[in-house]
């Protein structure tokens, strides 16, 4: 937005384009989006892998629970989309591991 003002200011016709996406959760509960204040309740680029399985394990993720869960919420809008699916690991007592090709 900063550019396209500028634009306007310097009398500039043609302007950045803007792109929007979805605005993920933060990993914590009761958390509506990110925050870059709070280190355990966003991933960032610069994050290792290591410190991204750490924030995921301890994500707001209650059983049963669909609305505002943030992994949930990766699930349906980076990785099942950016990988095609998503496999999740379970023990054969639980009936084996199951893959999921839409997050519905």
């Amino acid at each position: 937005m900063l550019a396209r003002e500028y634009c306007d200011d310097i009398g500039r016709k043609d302007k950045p384009v803007i792109i929007s996406h979805h605005m993920l959760l933060g990993l914590k509960e009761g958390q509506v989006k990110m925050s870059k204040s709070d280190a355990m309740s966003a991933i960032f680029m610069e994050d290792t892998r290591e410190q991204v399985n750490n924030k995921v394990k301890k994500g707001y993720c209650p059983e049963k629970v669909v609305v505002e869960n943030p992994i949930l919420d990766y699930c349906q809008h980076i990785i099942i989309p950016a990988q095609g699916s998503l496999t999740v690991k379970r023990k054969p007592e639980n009936g084996g591991d199951v893959t999921f090709k839409t997050y519905e």
